[in-house]
């Protein structure tokens, strides 16, 4: 059976309109592309500037997080794997997994909580509170410099911040552990592997001459 990584669980956990089915649409378009680069042998490997940033500024995020909590987080290496999902938090603290998102700018980074709410994100934690057996997740928000080189023809100024306060540049979205959406997850995933091998057939059907 396939590991959906917790990074791309949303894309599967979308609820379909007929109340007979477990996966939506959505969730069969993606896994049929999953099946297809699985066929094809290639990888869709998705870039952006404002990946990028989070990437290069990811150290600095977390020594701000740090500044602000008064911890002494370090960057989470290590990769697990249950019967369903795989993935590899950011950091791994004392009873609470910790995601960095880095903000792209002053105009995008979230000053309130509600504001950093994303399904997405809600159930990447969700996949990590489950692989590391954890209660709480948190999704950290930081807002440190962006690198020259990234910005562009950008304003400047939205994009050099650290004379803010660090307490002004961190902004927390917590979530709890919930057992009725792990096994949403279960089940949602064991559906998902299922119509992969459904597509797999499907596509080697339609290309035998």
């Amino acid at each position: 059976m396939i590991k959906f990584r917790a990074s791309s669980l949303a894309e599967i956990m979308t609820e379909p309109k007929g109340k007979d089915e477990i996966l939506s649409v959505g969730a069969k378009t993606s896994i049929t592309k999953m099946a297809k680069q699985f066929i094809y042998g290639y990888d869709e490997n998705i870039s952006s500037k404002y990946m990028n940033k989070g990437i290069k500024v990811e150290d600095r995020s977390i020594e701000l997080l740090n500044s602000v909590l008064f911890t002494n987080y370090k960057k989470n290496t290590e990769r697990k794997t249950n019967n369903w999902i795989t993935g590899e938090c950011d950091i791994v603290g004392d009873g609470k997994i910790h995601d960095i998102k880095s903000s792209w700018s002053l105009s995008t980074f979230p000053v309130l909580a509600s504001q950093g709410e994303d399904k997405t994100y809600e159930w990447q934690g969700r996949a990590y509170m489950m692989l590391w057996d954890m209660d709480k997740f948190e999704i950290d928000y930081c807002l440190v410099n962006t690198p020259d080189e990234l910005i562009g023809y950008e304003d400047y100024a939205i994009h050099s911040v650290e004379h803010i306060a660090p307490e002004l540049r961190v902004t927390r979205v917590q979530y709890e552990r919930d057992m009725t959406l792990e096994q949403k997850i279960k089940t949602k995933v064991e559906a998902a592997c299922d119509f992969y091998e459904q597509m797999i057939k499907e596509i080697a059907h339609q290309h035998t001459f």
